[in-house]
């Protein structure tokens, strides 16, 4: 049977063509002697390990077969019409490259040379080009780096990033991904080591090269940026049916695979834009840990319900064999939401609960298992006298003061709570503000006592607090998402998961993407990832126009790590498209008027249902918007918990969106209302400019969800 290796250009099918594309390759690695495929050599082609097959009476698949130690390969490089697909035949040639071993695909082409970009036109003999601007020489770019000669040409006189972005776009795999990296202004060698670039061996510098050389190159870490064995026909099924839509599950930057593979001693956190790879990293660990030890215990966790089952899917997807583990003390890979996964600890915790509960609170609670209502801190406040100020009497900073300084240092009553440093806390509390605090966290907790809850932060504190008094520990690997968005109980909680040790706790987080509660620094809990810790920094998902304004709404605000440590962007898209539409408007009936022209618009043009998305700011927005879409004859349906539909527009808050993606995105952040301009004019100035930090984060992930084109409409 032969192997089937996709290449990444080969992934991208039209949904006409795809079930006849995967019949086609799946009959292939059966057997390529059958007939039917008409598996063919072609004349006078620059390369004759070319060959074309019958994919239909209009289609034709363009591939190459290597034969190593009586095995046959098939590089599929692409699928095309049949007089298109029998001239890209006749002139690509697939062989190693001589300074980095890597497999290049060139085409002898009668064609002339693709045409100049109006930016790389306008060249100023007084402005030197782009690279020479940022120190970069021809002999870096092909004798490090391993550039064929014609890109490097063309990549050394482009005037500016927009050109040299441009010629990206015609390069797929290492060559693309490299000029990415030149265009940011990373040095050659810099580039080389993150790529695992390595030297060809002397054998190959020259162009005939033998098949199994061929085979070597396609293994190298930098090759499965383009291309993927393909290992069984369930899985060449799964990589078609998903198409360019889910290549992020096959095709690997070597740095993310490095992530994937490599063993920490401790702690480990990898932080990144949006759209750059971290959850994908997570989930391919996940099944690099379960393969490595079938017994071992791993949790992969997150912030929110839906994330995690965004977590789930995305491991079946990528390997339906995955063993996810039912229970959390089960061999596997055990998917939950934090707060689900304290809930299943305290469940399990016996008569330990009580003791548990009396180590963090001082007191034990009669129904546990039971959630205490999120309004009670604003009912405590409306019902408690006090002589604080606004500023520290309301909800948001006695919820905060309460989860990172009372529940983070198990403090029982007043006077601890004089004596605790409060680190990190923003607002000042002399010592009879600090008693008036306590009264009002006092009250909170007697009435927690009378219908016996626990809130979700006492939830993760007592289970953290029961597991640290266990000898056996529920699990060996824990892998967190989102790790911005977790309280300091939350992070005691996982510190308690599994013993320290190698590869325990692995954390993906990006602090412009924090949208709930106040920061936390992992060092204050019993975290240390100090020099165990790395940035991705290339977008996969975003285009180049819209990860632009994404960034701008981030402009001008500092942002702080899980390390205490300024966060910087520095992201770049590997991806060009259509600048963003931003639509103003002066009134909220003109508001769902726009909203609902783009969408109509869009499914007009053929795209479907649910690769488009209105994100909206609140609920209430949301289902105005739902309303006046289906009145105007639109298929949409509103998306709180349950997954995106089939068949209908999606259209969810904001802050539901996170963990989402859609080829095109309505964005609708609307204006907030005038009990939201209270509430925030009732805060302290360090509590209101936190939220709003989470507030522009909120809008940079919504943004961001947008694959190929955003439209933001604004109102007036």
């Amino acid at each position: 049977m032969p192997t089937i290796i996709m290449g990444k250009l080969a992934n991208r099918l039209d949904g006409s063509v795809r079930g006849k594309a995967m019949a086609f390759l799946q009959k292939l690695g059966a057997d390529d002697t059958v007939p039917g495929l008409h598996v063919e050599p072609i004349h006078n082609s620059a390369d004759p390990r070319v060959r074309t097959g019958r994919v239909d009476d209009s289609w034709r698949a363009v591939m190459f077969r290597l034969d190593s130690d009586d095995e046959t390969h098939y590089v599929i490089h692409g699928i095309w019409p049949h007089d298109e697909a029998i001239a890209v035949a006749q002139r690509v040639r697939l062989r190693v490259n001589p300074v980095n071993g890597l497999p290049q695909i060139d085409e002898i082409a009668v064609a002339p040379p693709e045409p100049a970009s109006e930016q790389s036109r306008q060249t100023s003999p007084t402005v030197p080009p782009l690279l020479e601007q940022l120190g970069h020489d021809r002999a870096g770019l092909v004798d490090v780096l391993g550039l064929p000669d014609e890109v490097t040409d063309r990549a050394m006189s482009a005037a500016d990033e927009d050109a040299v972005l441009e010629l990206a776009q015609h390069h797929e795999g290492w060559i693309g991904t490299i000029l990415l990296d030149l265009a940011a202004g990373d040095r050659a060698h810099d580039i080389a080591e993150r790529m695992q670039l390595q030297e060809a061996p002397e054998v190959l510098h020259g162009d005939s090269h033998s098949d199994a050389d061929v085979l070597d190159s396609l293994k190298r870490p930098a090759a499965a940026l383009q291309y993927a064995f393909i290992g069984d026909q369930d899985e060449l099924r799964r990589v078609i049916e998903a198409g360019d839509f889910g290549a992020w599950r096959v095709f690997l930057h070597p740095e993310q695979r490095r992530y994937v593979e490599r063993s920490y001693r401790g702690p480990f956190r990898l932080s990144g834009g949006a759209g750059t790879g971290k959850t994908v990293v997570l989930i391919h660990r996940a099944r690099e840990l379960a393969r490595r030890d079938p017994a071992a215990r791993i949790v992969l966790t997150t912030f929110t319900t839906n994330l995690a089952e965004a977590l789930r899917d995305g491991l079946a997807r990528l390997d339906p064999q995955a063993n996810q583990a039912k229970s959390l003390t089960d061999s596997g890979v055990y998917v939950s939401g934090i707060d689900a996964l304290a809930a299943a600890i305290l469940r399990g915790a016996g008569t330990g609960l009580k003791t548990a509960t009396r180590e963090v609170l001082g007191e034990e609670r009669s129904a546990p298992l039971v959630r205490t209502p999120g309004s009670r801190w604003r009912e405590i406040v409306e019902s408690t006298g006090t002589t604080l100020p606004h500023t520290i009497a309301n909800e948001t900073f006695l919820s905060s003061e309460y989860v990172h300084v009372v529940l983070a240092n198990k403090i029982h009553d007043e006077a601890e709570y004089l004596r605790v440093r409060r680190s990190g806390r923003g607002v000042a509390l002399d010592r009879g503000k600090r008693s008036a605090v306590w009264a009002l966290i006092a009250a909170y907790r007697a009435q927690s006592r009378i219908d016996g809850s626990l809130d979700f932060a006492e939830a993760a504190a007592v289970a953290a607090a029961y597991l640290s008094g266990q000898d056996e520990r529920p699990a060996d690997h824990v892998l967190v998402d989102e790790g911005q968005d977790l309280a300091p109980t939350h992070w005691q909680l996982l510190r308690a998961l599994a013993p320290e040790g190698t590869d325990d706790l692995f954390i993906a987080e990006d602090s412009h993407q924090r949208i709930y509660g106040s920061r936390t620094v992992l060092g204050r809990h019993g975290i240390a990832i100090v020099g165990r810790s790395q940035r991705l920094t290339l977008n996969y998902r975003t285009t180049a126009q819209n990860l632009h304004y994404a960034m701008t709404i981030l402009d001008g605000a500092e942002y702080v790590d899980l390390e205490d440590e300024l966060d910087s962007t520095g992201y770049r898209s590997a991806r060009l498209g259509p600048a963003p539409t931003i639509d103003v408007v002066d009134s909220l009936a003109n508001e769902i008027d726009a909203v609902v022209r783009h969408v109509s618009e869009w499914l007009d043009d053929g795209d479907d249902h649910e690769t488009v998305a209105v994100l909206a700011r609140d609920r209430y927005h949301r289902d105005r918007l739902v309303t006046a879409l289906t009145e105007h004859g639109t298929d949409a349906r509103a998306v709180d918990r349950e997954r995106s539909p089939r068949g209908r527009v999606p259209v969810m808050t904001m802050h539901r969106a996170k963990g989402t993606e859609f080829s095109k995105v309505v964005l609708v952040p609307g204006r907030p209302s005038s009990g939201e301009l209270a509430r925030l004019e009732s805060l302290d100035p360090s509590e209101r400019a936190d939220a709003d930090l989470r507030a522009r984060s909120l809008r940079y992930v919504a943004a961001t969800r947008a694959r190929d084109e955003l439209v933001v409409v604004h109102r007036n």
